[in-house]
Parts: structure tokens; sequence; C-alpha cells
């Protein structure tokens, strides 16, 4: 498979995905609210209730039994619905011909894709072994240090 279809593709999935765990992860990780979803009254200022209200908003919004509480399947189903509003929005924009369908011709052009794969294939013969692909993926969520070398064992 050429890198180029297949990062696209696991562009495509990750969106897929990312819309899944939404409501899973902490704070900080969920996509941005703009300012004037917070701003319910719309006099360019954002008070702490407005914040609540939009907080308690989203969970009954989830809460589709209106017993107070989320369930599991509340959770999954209030997380795939962002997922599959997410996938629609992508969807629509990628569908230039407004056929319905998207080609490859549609899919976005990786801007770093060679890059990556170069980066991922350590050994410089072209493809990446299992293990590289192993590095890789541990390497990417390792935590980033601000400065300093590389974790040393200073026992």
């Amino acid at each position: 498979m050429k890198s180029t279809t297949f990062i696209s593709a696991i562009v495509l999935a990750a969106v897929a995905v990312t819309g899944t765990t939404a409501l899973a992860k902490g704070p900080r990780d969920r996509a941005p609210v703009t300012f004037q979803e917070l701003d319910a009254n719309g006099d360019g200022q954002i008070t702490k209730e407005e914040m609540e209200a939009h907080r308690a908003q989203k969970f009954t919004t989830a809460d589709a039994d209106g017993d107070g509480k989320l369930s599991l399947e509340e959770m999954q189903a209030s997380a795939q619905k962002k997922a599959n509003d997410r996938v629609s929005k992508m969807f629509e924009k990628l569908d230039a011909d407004k056929d319905g369908f998207l080609s490859k011709d549609e899919l976005p052009k990786p801007r770093k894709g060679d890059k990556m794969f170069d980066r991922i294939d350590a050994d410089g013969n072209g493809s990446v072994s299992e293990q590289e692909f192993a590095d890789a993926k541990d390497k990417m969520h390792r935590p980033h240090k601000k400065r300093g070398p590389a974790d040393k064992d200073d026992n």
C-alpha cells in the first residue's frame, strides 16, 4: 500500500475514533468550545453561570432517559453522535464534486507523509518493519520533555 493511501486511511480512521472517545477524555482533550457557544445571552461576556449552564446542557443532552445519571450506553450514544457529526462535516467538505462519494483524489493529501514515513523507516530501507512500527508508536505515546537530555537512570 502506498504511504499516501495508508496515511489518508489513518486520518479518516482517526477522525472517526476521536469522536467516540470525546466524553471519556478530560476537559483539556475535548474539542474547543467557541466563545459564542458559552456567551448564551450574547452580551460579549461569559459568566460562571453561562459556563455552568453550558455544562449542564451537555449533560442533559447526553442523559437520554432523563434520570439525572449517565449510563455507559448514554455516553457511548452521545460520543457516537459527535463522531457521526464530525465525519459528516468532514465528508461534506471533502466531497468536492458532491456526488456522495469520496474518490482517492478527494482525500486530503498528507502534508508530511513522506517525512513521517522516512522517520519511521529507521534503517532507511524503504519499508517499515513491525519493530520500526512498534518503536514509532511507542515514541508517539511517550510524554515530551521540555528540556534536558533523554531519560537517564541516575541511580
